[in-house]
């Protein structure tokens, strides 16, 4: 049987790969969709660093998601574009802020008191945009112009053009995987896997469990907003249903639809979910029934998400004892 790494390290490089030439096999429509599901997927590993790897189940994701989409709408002039190296920094240092006060609150609590104070913080900000008639009230705000990548008259690239921005949505969802894993595979991703496996163990080691929280949290909050800021881009408008818990709730569900803990799992369960709604609403008006009876078959069958499936085409290597204790001794001397 095939090494479960590799058979993991292939179905990426498929998948990439497939992505990479998007543009020459999608139409217009089925592009914006996978466009809509790679921010989808930038989104859930964004909450996945809290719940998968940090043990923080937060349910007021959307909030930072919509802060960004929002700041956006709020900096882009009417009748001109702004340059994208002045409204991304200032978009994801909104939502980054906003993590942080959150965090800071939030951190200091544990179980239900911590999802109650997330959701209770996105639900006010949720009730602020909603009642702000300056912003569109419930009808949201639109966006006329997609920001300019680059500056005064040079243009580097043309967001206006759909396949230059389906690269940059494509190029972020690497970026951001590649940038979480190496965070993952850092001391300080060890210590929030710790974290999530015994805090008290972990505090016990002499680590300050409630700052590498809430570091974990404003990275997360921050990777939530550019999940906003490139879905504001896509689609010119927001409104506050971007941050309504319900949408902490789907983001959340395709976490565990993925498999928690995994980065790539929660990107395989924004796309299965998608896929499986658009194709849904096209054969019913029921669609929703049928949705709910595909994720509890899932939750039932694979426990572990999707990824999970890997364990049936491969198996992880493992590694003698003989050579695990050699190698053990090695780190000793």
């Amino acid at each position: 049987m095939m090494n479960r790494d590799i058979f993991i390290r292939a179905f990426t490089l498929v998948f990439i790969g497939v992505l990479a030439i998007g543009p020459m096999l999608f139409e217009s429509y089925y592009k914006e969709l996978v466009m809509h599901m790679m921010v989808l997927g930038i989104f859930a590993m964004s909450l996945d660093l809290l719940i998968g790897f940090t043990g923080l189940v937060s349910f007021g994701h959307a909030a930072f998601f919509g802060v960004a989409g929002y700041l956006l709408a709020i900096v882009t002039p009417e009748a001109e574009p702004i340059s994208i190296f002045i409204s991304l920094p200032f978009c994801l240092g909104g939502a980054a802020l906003a993590a942080l006060v959150i965090g800071w609150f939030s951190v200091r609590t544990s179980g239900i008191y911590f999802i109650m104070i997330t959701l209770a913080f996105a639900q006010m900000l949720f009730y602020y945009f909603n009642e702000n008639q300056d912003l569109g009230g419930s009808d949201g705000i639109f966006i006329f112009n997609k920001p300019l990548f680059g500056w005064g008259e040079t243009k580097l690239l043309d967001l206006d053009n759909p396949d230059v921005l389906y690269y940059l949505i494509f190029a972020s969802l690497i970026g951001t995987y590649l940038l979480l894993r190496t965070i993952l595979n850092a001391p300080f991703g060890k210590v929030i896997k710790g974290i999530k496996a015994n805090e008290h163990r972990t505090q016990a080691l002499g680590f300050n469990t409630q700052r590498y929280k809430l570091v974990a949290f404003v990275l997360a909050g921050t990777l939530a907003g550019f999940a906003g800021y490139l879905e504001a881009i896509t689609t010119g408008i927001v409104s506050p249903g971007h941050l309504h818990w319900h949408h902490s709730g789907e983001v959340m569900m395709l976490v565990i639809l993925g498999g928690m803990g995994t980065l790539f799992g929660p990107v395989l369960g924004a796309f299965a979910l998608e896929l499986l709604r658009d194709n849904f609403q096209d054969m019913t008006q029921h669609w929703h029934l049928y949705q709910g009876i595909f994720i509890i078959l899932i939750v039932l069958l694979l426990p572990n998400g999707i990824a999970s499936l890997a364990n049936l085409f491969g198996k992880k290597q493992e590694v003698p004892v003989e050579e695990a204790a050699t190698e053990k001794e090695e780190q000793k001397s």
